[in-house]
């Protein structure tokens, strides 16, 4: 199952296509909420009820993808694209089971559990292979490939709504637009499967520079084992949980926030409107990772999360300050804080890659979106908890929102902060230089 060597004049652009095929599949996760009324309407489930597939599927992406990158590492991305292949594609079977016959269990099982793991190994199955083929531009090369991640959404959400309209919204009509999404998404993930390709081992020419250094210098090999133990992993375990608690919590609620934030002033948003601020935010989501990560390898990783950090305070700041008053105010933040949470995702591997290295960042990178899980929980439940509170307390408009607003911008700061200690690892966690020849290639034809 180990992924062809490139053969001689294969073309490295030829790579994110593979991991875009992954991600732009995997990324239907971001679309779910199309089937949530559905599945209330025809299983008879609560709110609550039919958002925990969707929760379940963040919590064992980080799970799986902490678990399963020692295992991506060593079977390398060919083997990784192939279980998530079968665990997402399965994932989505058992669900159109489950709705053909009323077991809610089974969809919770199905797209929660097994089609979680199949998106933790999809999400880092690329990412090693990319860094490999683009030392000199890891951060354009992860955000091509984890774009797809973000964008996902724009493609399955039309496409669910579509097939609900076309099958009806009853439990049969539920059960085929999953079937239909389990074999669409193993032919299209099949794709990369067949395509990936890795960089084929030649000798360096004499005295030159190894292009898979950064450009710091340095023979830089620190294992996933060896990485856990530092503090520089652990601080941007903080900043990754960090900024993507502060992105999901506007994510998760937008449509209602927009609403809410309005719903006292002279226009009031509509449902339609709601709708469309929602599909901007997928945009500026998408549009973060490619052009904050591909910032990156101009400015470096950690001038780009003090962007992320800062500028994203400032910008719940500026929402709080506007209160319900100026509508542009407070869809330019969103978009603005949503296009820094899709750019942190997508500049971590290669802030990875900076701190530890190229050797096993696959399975470091896996480690770390244990963070993702953790904030999936956290960002949501303080958003919606103090909504709810405030609302119970008599408060309406803005005043719903101030308090989580406020505990956002905290946590960026917090976020900030832990990246600002952020150094280069000590050398008694490096592993001894690997053999100067022969060394593996890490350019393809441009």
């Amino acid at each position: 199952m180990s992924a062809p060597v490139a053969p001689p004049g294969w073309s490295r652009w030829l790579v994110p296509p593979a991991a875009l095929s992954v991600h732009l599949s995997i990324g239907q996760a971001y679309a779910w909420s199309v089937f949530k009324p559905p599945l209330e309407s025809a299983l008879g489930l609560s709110g609550t009820q039919s958002a925990l597939p969707f929760q379940l599927g963040i919590v064992m992406l980080g799970l799986s993808a902490a678990f399963g990158g020692t295992l991506v590492e060593r079977h390398g991305p060919r083997w990784a694209m192939t279980v998530a292949l079968v665990c997402f594609s399965s994932g989505f079977l058992l669900s159109a089971l489950g709705a053909a016959t009323s077991q809610y269990w089974l969809i919770v099982f199905g797209y929660g559990v097994i089609g979680g793991i199949g998106l933790g190994i999809g999400y880092i199955s690329p990412v090693s292979a990319l860094i490999k083929w683009f030392p000199d531009r890891p951060g354009l090369a992860t955000g091509i490939a984890i774009m797809g991640f973000g964008g996902g959404a724009l493609i399955a959400s039309p496409w669910s709504a579509r097939m609900l309209d076309s099958f009806g919204e009853d439990h049969t009509g539920i059960a085929l637009a999953f079937l239909v999404h389990g074999l669409t998404y193993a032919v299209f993930m099949s794709l990369g499967v067949l395509l990936i390709r890795v960089p084929r081992p030649r000798p360096a020419p004499a005295g030159a520079p190894d292009p898979a250094e950064p450009a710091t210098g340095g023979d830089i090999r620190v294992s996933a084992r060896s990485a856990v133990r530092t503090p520089q992993f652990w601080c941007l375990w903080v900043v990754l949980c960090m900024n993507v608690t502060a992105g999901i919590g506007i994510l998760e609620k937008a449509a209602p926030m927009i609403t809410d934030f309005f719903a006292t002033s002279g226009a009031p948003v509509t449902a339609s409107a709601a709708a469309g601020f929602v599909a901007l935010l997928s945009a500026a989501n998408m549009a973060g990772r490619l052009g904050w990560s591909a910032t990156s390898d101009l400015i470096g990783r950690k001038n780009v999360y003090r962007v992320y950090l800062g500028a994203g305070a400032l910008m719940y700041l500026l929402i709080v300050l506007s209160g319900g008053t100026s509508k542009p105010v407070f869809v330019i933040c969103a978009l603005v804080i949503l296009s820094f949470y899709g750019g942190g995702f997508a500049t971590v591997p290669a802030y990875l890659k900076d701190l530890f290295g190229t050797y096993q960042v696959g399975a470091i990178h896996g480690r770390l979106l244990t963070a993702w899980s953790t904030a999936g929980v956290l960002g949501p439940l303080i958003v919606n908890w103090l909504a709810d509170r405030e609302a119970a307390a008599g408060k309406e408009g803005p005043d719903l929102y101030t308090l989580s607003l406020a505990i956002m911008i905290g946590l960026l700061v917090v976020g900030f902060l832990a990246n600002e200690l952020v150094r280069p690892v000590h050398p008694r966690h490096h592993l001894p230089a690997a053999p100067p020849a022969p060394k593996e290639a890490t350019h393809g034809t441009d």
